[in-house]
C-alpha cells in the first residue's frame, strides 16, 4: 500500500508540471521513461521536473520522455493515466506550470542546461527521412521487451535446472513458458508493424502469422521446401509492411458496402501470397546471413571487433543510428537463443559508469557535480545512462570520449573471449549493465558466462575511471569546474533543503535499446 501511495505520489507531482490534464494528448511508457505527447511544449517546467525525487531526467524528441527508470516507470504510468482521465472530466483547461521558484543555477545545472542544448541540436540532425523511418522500426519492437525479459529469464531458469538435473517434471512447463513467445513472435510483430504504419492491426498479425503456421513445410517456393519461421521477424516486418499498403489501396477504391467484406480479405490474400512466395525465403536468407556475420565478426575480428563495436556505441546512439539494431538482435534470439552483440554493446555503459568516477575524483570541490554523479551512479550500474551522459560526461566534452575508450576495452575484452571459443550472449533486448546478469546465456557454462561478461564490465569500468582521470580533463576545465558551487544559504533556507540535482539523458542502451537519445535514443538502449 505504500509503494502504491508513492507512485500514486510521484503521478500527482508531474502532472502539474507538464501543463495538466489538459495539456496531455497520449501516454506510454518503455523500460524506463514515461513518454508523454503534448498539445503544448510551453508548459512543462523543466527544472521542477527535475528536482521530483523520483525523477532521473528528462528528455526532449518526438514525445516528452521522463526518466523514471525500470520498473517504477511501469507502476507509476498508469497511476498517471488514472489522475489524467480524472483531471479531464474535472478541469479541462490547461494551465501553465508554475515557474516562479527555480533551483539557483550551480555547476551542475549549467551542465544540464548544456546537455539539453546538445540534445536539441542532436534531435534537429535526427529528423532525416532515414532515422525516422528507424525510430518506426524501433516503435515496433520496444512494446516486445518486457515479454522477452521475462521469457529470456525463464529460459537462464530452465537451462540451470536441466544442468544441474533439478526438477526435471517442472523443466518442461518452463520451456514451454520461454518458448511460446519467441515460437509466435512473428505474430506480435506483424501487428504493431501494422500499428505503427497506419494499417489494421489484427490484419498485420494475420499476415504475419502465415510464417510460423506448420503448413508452409508443405509449400515449395524458389525450388525449395518452406519451413516454419523462416523469414522469421523480418518476414513478418516485411509482410505486414505490404499488408499496410494493400489495405489502404483497397479502402481508396472499395465501395464502402462492400469495404468490410473485401478490404480484410484481399489484404490477407495479396499480401499473404506475396509473404509466401516471396518474402519468406528473401527475409530467410537475410536472416540467416545476419547470423552467419554476427559469428564470423567476432570469431574473426575478436577483441579489435568487439572494441570498435563498444567504442562507438554510444555515438551510434547520438546519431540515432543504433535503433537499426534492434530487429538485428531479435533476428539473432530468434535464430541462436540469444545475441551475441548486446554483451558487448553494453559495455558502453561501462565506460560511463567509470568516466563518472573519475569525474567525481577529479572535482573533489564541486559538490554540485559529486551530489549529481552519486544520484546517478547507481541507476548507471544497472544500464540506465542517461543522468550520466547528458548530465556529466557530453557537457563536458573530453569525458565523454574517454569514457567511449572505456566502453571500447570493455567490448574488446568480450570480443577477445568470442574469437577464443567462449561466446557470451543476451537473451532478450533491453537491459545492461548489473541488469544484464539474469539474462546471460552462452556456448559454455553459466559460470564461465557470467565471468567474461563481469570481466568485461570491469575492464569497461577501470579503462573508463584511468582515460577520464589522465586524459578527459585540460587545465582550463580543471580550472572552471574544480571550485565549490554550494547554493547560498539564503536559498536553502528559502526552499528548505539543497536542491536535488538531476539531469536529462538518453535511453540508451543497446534498445533498450528499448535504448534507444530517445527515439534518438532509444536507448533500452533499455541498454
Amino acid at each position: 500500500m505504500a509503494t502504491e501511495d508513492k507512485n500514486r505520489a510521484t503521478a500527482a507531482a508531474i502532472l502539474p508540471l507538464v501543463g495538466g490534464a489538459a495539456n496531455v494528448a497520449s501516454i506510454a511508457h518503455c523500460m524506463t521513461r514515461l513518454r508523454l505527447g503534448l498539445h503544448d511544449r510551453s508548459l512543462v517546467d523543466d527544472e521542477a521536473l527535475k528536482a521530483l525525487p523520483a525523477v532521473m531526467g528528462v528528455v526532449e524528441d518526438d514525445t516528452y520522455q521522463i526518466v523514471l527508470g525500470p520498473g517504477t516507470v511501469a507502476r507509476v504510468t498508469p497511476e498517471f493515466e488514472h489522475l489524467v482521465e480524472e483531471g479531464r472530466e474535472a478541469a479541462p483547461a490547461p494551465a501553465a506550470a508554475s515557474t516562479a521558484s527555480s533551483a539557483p543555477a550551480v555547476s551542475a545545472e549549467e551542465l544540464a542546461a548544456q546537455g539539453a542544448a546538445i540534445k536539441a541540436q542532436q534531435k534537429a540532425k535526427n529528423t532525416t527521412p532515414f532515422k525516422l523511418f528507424l525510430r518506426r522500426i524501433a516503435n515496433i519492437f520496444v512494446p516486445l521487451i518486457p515479454a522477452l525479459i521475462g521469457c529470456g529469464i525463464i529460459a537462464g531458469l530452465n537451462g540451470l535446472l536441466v544442468n544441474l538435473e533439478w526438477l526435471p517434471a517442472v523443466t518442461p512447463a518452463l520451456a514451454a513458458m520461454a518458448s511460446g513467445f519467441m515460437a509466435l513472435i512473428a505474430v506480435f510483430v506483424g501487428y504493431n508493424t501494422a500499428k505503427e504504419f497506419g494499417g489494421t492491426p489484427i490484419l498485420g498479425g494475420a499476415v504475419a502469422a502465415i510464417i510460423v503456421f506448420p503448413g508452409v513445410a508443405n509449400i515449395d517456393a524458389f525450388g525449395q521446401t518452406l519451413s516454419p519461421g523462416q523469414g522469421g521477424v523480418l518476414g513478418a516486418l516485411g509482410a505486414a509492411v505490404l499488408a499496410v499498403y494493400v489495405e489502404k489501396w483497397c479502402r481508396r477504391w472499395v465501395p464502402e458496402a462492400l469495404d468490410v467484406l473485401v478490404t480484410p480479405t484481399l489484404t490477407v490474400l495479396i499480401s499473404g501470397l506475396a509473404t509466401i512466395f516471396g518474402l519468406m525465403y528473401v527475409a530467410g536468407e537475410i536472416s540467416s546471413a545476419i547470423g552467419t556475420f554476427a559469428d564470423w565478426l567476432l570469431s574473426n575480428g575478436g577483441a579489435g571487433a568487439g572494441f570498435v563495436l563498444g567504442g562507438l556505441f554510444l555515438p551510434l546512439v547520438m546519431l540515432g543510428l543504433h535503433q537499426a539494431l534492434i530487429p538485428i538482435h531479435t533476428t539473432l534470439i530468434e535464430q541462436q537463443g540469444y545475441t551475441v552483440l548486446l554483451p558487448i554493446l553494453a559495455m558502453a555503459g561501462a565506460g560511463q559508469v567509470g568516466a563518472a568516477m573519475a569525474v567525481y575524483v577529479r572535482l573533489p570541490r564541486n559538490e554540485s557535480i559529486r551530489r549529481t554523479i552519486k544520484s546517478a551512479l547507481p541507476a548507471g550500474l544497472l544500464g540506465v545512462g542517461e543522468p550520466l551522459i547528458y548530465g556529466v560526461s557530453l557537457p563536458l566534452g573530453r569525458p565523454f570520449v574517454t569514457a567511449c575508450v572505456g566502453g571500447a576495452f570493455g567490448g574488446g575484452f568480450v570480443g577477445l573471449f568470442h574469437q577464443l571459443g567462449d561466446t557470451v550472449g543476451s537473451t532478450a533486448i533491453g537491459p545492461s549493465g548489473w541488469a544484464l546478469f539474469p539474462l546471460l546465456d552462452g556456448n559454455h557454462s553459466l559460470g564461465s558466462t557470467l565471468a567474461i561478461y563481469a570481466g568485461g564490465l570491469l575492464a569497461g569500468y577501470v579503462a573508463g575511471f584511468l582515460a577520464t582521470y589522465f586524459f578527459g580533463f585540460g587545465k582550463d576545465l580543471l580550472t572552471e569546474f574544480n571550485v565549490s558551487q554550494e547554493p547560498a544559504p539564503s536559498t536553502i533556507a528559502a526552499t528548505g533543503s539543497t536542491p536535488r540535482e538531476t539531469t536529462p539523458g538518453t535511453r540508451g542502451g543497446p534498445d533498450s535499446g528499448d535504448t534507444d537519445p530517445g527515439s534518438p535514443e532509444k536507448a533500452p538502449v533499455r541498454v
